[in-house]
């Protein structure tokens, strides 16, 4: 019962990884690094997933909760710039 879940959009994606997403961002709020779900999405996405295929959900729900918040600093830090 392999059944693929496939998303016809990263909006579709997106919403369906938010709850992951805001956990990890009250995680970090909660330390004082002021974040919000779409950076850390913009994170992962360009750094992480760029390039890859056939990911699967619970992968990328791995990943955004083991994001360190050094990276996510770094990132920030970038994007500011």
């Amino acid at each position: 019962m392999n059944k693929e879940i496939k998303f016809k959009s990263l909006n579709e994606l997106y919403k369906r990884l938010y709850p992951a997403l805001n956990t990890r961002k009250e995680e970090m709020v909660k330390q004082k690094i002021e974040v919000t779900e779409f950076d850390i999405w913009q994170l992962l996405k360009e750094n992480k997933w760029d390039g890859k295929e056939k990911l699967n959900l619970c992968d990328m729900v791995s990943d955004i909760m083991q994001l360190k918040e050094e990276d996510i600093i770094k990132y920030l830090r970038k994007k500011k710039v």
